[in-house]
C-alpha cells in the first residue's frame, strides 16, 4: 500500500468538489495544489544547488590529492574554503571518492608529539 500524499488528496478533493457544482471551492483547492507544486520546485531547485556546492568541494578534494599517500588533516588543510571546509566532509568526500575508484585508501602510522605512533586513514589518488 503506499502512501497518499497531499497533493494526490486535493486532486480528489477538486474532482469530487467539480462534480458536485461547487467551482468556487473547488478553485480555492486548486490554488493549494499550485502552492504546493510552486514549494516542492523551490525545494527541488534549492536541493540541485546544494548538490552542486558539495559537487565542487568534492572536485576540490579530487585536486589536492596525489600519488602520494596522505592523511585527511593534511588534505584539510591544503584545500581553500575557509570554515566551510572541515574534516567531516572531505572525509565525506574522500569516501565518495573511494566509492567511485578514483581514490585509494590506506592505514598509516604517523608519529605523534609524545614520540609514539597511531594508525591514520591516508588517501591518494588511485593509479591502477
Amino acid at each position: 500500500m503506499t502512501k497518499t500524499t497531499k497533493r494526490e488528496k486535493f486532486v480528489s478533493i477538486v474532482e469530487i468538489l467539480i462534480n458536485a457544482g461547487e467551482t468556487d471551492l473547488a478553485n480555492c483547492i486548486a490554488h493549494e495544489i499550485e502552492l504546493l507544486d510552486n514549494k516542492a520546485a523551490k525545494a527541488k531547485a534549492k536541493a540541485a544547488e546544494k548538490k552542486a556546492e558539495n559537487d565542487e568541494l568534492t572536485d576540490a578534494v579530487a585536486a589536492v590529492l596525489t600519488d602520494e599517500l596522505t592523511t585527511i588533516a593534511d588534505i584539510t588543510a591544503k584545500i581553500d574554503g575557509g570554515e566551510d571546509v572541515t574534516i567531516h566532509k572531505v572525509t565525506n568526500r574522500l569516501t565518495r571518492l573511494v566509492n567511485a575508484g578514483v581514490a585509494k585508501k590506506e592505514q598509516i602510522s604517523v608519529p605523534t608529539a609524545d614520540g609514539k605512533t597511531r594508525k591514520v586513514m591516508a588517501y591518494a589518488l588511485n593509479v591502477d
